[in-house]
């Protein structure tokens, strides 16, 4: 069986290091691609990470993901809270979901409460910096992908 997993996220996730540090932290989106890549190669795991601002780009990369991945850890940033497109697209995919923020959403802005991704989502892991994104592969490849 496959143990690729789509590791995708959303709008000014490129920002990571320079963009609200209070909230979201210094590293970068390159460090966070090292520590998953390295957190998938220690699970048994292949990985595709990407990155877009462009809400289409991640609906294509889930629709891909339909045919190339075992599984999806998405952080959807803004479009969490509005995207039916995304949840739409997420529904086509046979494989677990998990969903990670950085920032515990529900400690912030009312309208962050309220998440698309999660009507999917087979978890959700928020709060915790960017070690939700190896907490998520390392579940995946310890409890949710059969070994090949």
């Amino acid at each position: 069986m496959r143990r690729t997993v789509y590791v995708l996220n959303g709008p000014n996730l490129n920002l990571l290091g320079r963009r609200q540090p209070e909230i979201y932290g210094a590293k970068t989106l390159a460090d966070v691609e090292a520590e998953c890549r390295q957190a998938a190669e220690a699970a048994g795991l292949e990985i595709v990470f990407r990155q877009s601002n462009a809400e289409a780009d991640l609906i294509g990369w889930i629709h891909e993901a339909r045919d190339e991945a075992a599984a999806i850890v998405i952080n959807p940033a803004a479009y969490t809270h509005t995207s039916v497109a995304i949840l739409d697209a997420l529904q086509a995919f046979d494989g677990p979901v998990i969903e990670v923020h950085i920032s515990n959403v529900h400690r912030r802005e009312a309208f962050r409460h309220q998440s698309y991704v999660s009507l999917r989502a087979d978890a959700v892991i928020a709060g915790l910096g960017t070690a939700g994104y190896r907490m998520a592969l390392r579940y995946l490849g310890e409890h949710a992908l059969p070994s090949s």
